[in-house]
């Protein structure tokens, strides 16, 4: 598997958590599974080992020397590739100030060579498995380069698509620091309105597609949800397969939660009414343990559907409700939720940055639990929720249709102000009926979302090719 990010080493989103969990299921299923990821400066590799040094690499014109370094877990080989130039930096894509490093096309099309370079001298793959656009040169690289080297005989590769609003797209002139062959830049292969795009080449070369989820795999081939890339993906149709995401249930399940003082199950929920109300102390909420708390943990960005929630402040103040949110990204969405606490301080509580234990908190205080998203690959923070008994309301996209049905949850489809208003109301006339919402709670924590049915899934594709 070649990735940018995995948990527990480097992380910046839900990419990383597929990849702590995933290849470990595989694993359990027999399979042998490598991961190759950069080792950026920000990892602190205890107990490591360097399994390659001087490894020699080129990307295009650009000579480099690299180390490999191994870190064994859970029956996987976490093996990094250690270029300083490239990844001796204090963020992954970027960091502050810079929106994203110049030269990210060298850095990610470098960690592609390296996983070619290791898939010949160490570990030789049936399957090269790429994860979003930093993979995305993979294939191309494998079929246009090495496409007559003995060493890669049989070799098949898959592209794993977690989110195609990121694309990894670089100006057409980066093309000649790539190592590949301009006669490719074209509308059929890399080029995509007028630059060079990673996941585009990933698609287009892979042997197989995945999407997290069954709807995502069909929403991304319709111009709604497909980014520019929708007819690319229609035409590769048969080679799409939506699997989706699972949960690590021991990070998350209210009955070992290290963050959370209020262990509960579904045979005795007591503790979760007193997670509450340590919540609502916690974030300065008014102690009214009758009134139904709904939770929001994200990031905020456009794709998550805060700009309907924005359109119906006064409603929701009016109503007898309150709103715990964590989360910080994109400034017009941090002001607007400062200015719902501030104008509301009794009803809206708004922490903005990151906290994994306040966000595990908010999973076993909140009663409800908001996603509105504008589309949704897969999601987790619903998949926690359903764990955890907090009632998902959600936008029917992606993940969250697969995830949240009738009887665990509350779903609206239009993506306006007026459809998620009346799925909020919808939740709470339900919130009255008692008994039922304790069933509706019990039915939910009984979901099992577990890997085990994902790496069986992704098993049964690497047999098919």
């Amino acid at each position: 598997m070649i990735t940018s990010e995995a948990a527990p080493f480097a992380k910046t989103g839900g990419l990383a958590d597929v990849l702590g969990a995933l290849p470990p299921a595989l694993a359990k299923l027999g399979e042998e599974v490598a991961v190759v990821m950069p080792r950026y400066a920000s990892i602190p590799l205890h107990g490591s080992t360097r399994i390659s040094d001087g490894m020699r690499l080129s990307v295009g014109p650009n000579a480099f020397t690299a180390g490999i370094d191994q870190v064994e877990r859970e029956g996987v080989r976490y093996l990094f590739v250690d270029c300083p130039p490239l990844y001796g930096r204090a963020g992954i894509y970027g960091e502050e100030g810079i929106a994203a490093y110049p030269d990210n096309h060298i850095r990610f099309a470098l960690l592609n060579q390296a996983a070619l370079e290791i898939g010949r001298s160490i570990f030789r793959p049936n399957i090269f498995h790429a994860h979003d656009w930093p993979g995305g040169l993979l294939a191309p690289y494998l079929r246009e380069n090495h496409g007559s080297d003995p060493d890669f005989a049989g070799a098949k590769t898959v592209i794993t698509i977690h989110n195609l609003g990121y694309q990894g797209n670089f100006p057409a002139a980066s093309l000649s620091d790539l190592g590949i062959s301009p006669a490719l830049f074209h509308p059929n292969g890399l080029e995509f309105w007028g630059e060079l795009s990673f996941l585009k080449a990933g698609i287009v070369w892979s042997d197989a597609i995945t999407t997290v989820s069954p709807t995502y795999a069909r929403e991304i081939q319709t111009p709604e949800y497909g980014a520019g890339l929708d007819g690319v993906l229609r035409d590769r149709a048969a080679k799409i397969t939506g699997i989706l995401n699972g949960v690590d249930y021991v990070e998350w399940s209210p009955d070992i939660d290290p963050y959370s003082k209020f262990p509960y199950s579904a045979q005795d929920l007591s503790g979760k009414r007193l997670a509450k109300r340590a919540l609502m102390e916690e974030v300065g909420l008014p102690q009214n343990e009758a009134r139904p708390l709904i939770g929001i943990v994200s990031r905020f960005a456009g794709q998550k559907g805060f700009d309907l929630l924005e359109e119906i402040v006064p409603e929701l103040a009016a109503m007898d409700l309150a709103m715990v949110v964590l989360g910080s990204g994109e400034a017009p969405i941090e002001a607007m939720f400062r200015a719902m606490a501030k104008a509301h301080p009794e009803k809206f509580a708004v922490e903005v940055g990151y906290d994994e234990g306040l966000a595990h908190r908010i999973e076993a205080g909140a009663d409800m639990f908001l996603m509105p998203s504008r589309y949704e690959p897969c999601g987790l923070s619903q998949l926690y929720s359903l764990r955890y008994a907090t009632v998902p309301i959600v936008r029917a996209t992606g993940g969250l249709e697969d995830t949240v049905d009738e009887l665990t949850g509350f779903k609206f489809i239009e993506y306006t102000p007026e459809a998620l208003l009346e799925a909020i109301r919808e939740a709470l006339v339900a919130w009255s009926d008692r008994p039922g919402w304790l069933e509706r709670m019990r039915r939910g924590m009984a979901k099992d979302f577990s890997w085990d049915a994902a790496a069986v899934q992704y098993q049964r594709l690497y047999r098919s090719l």
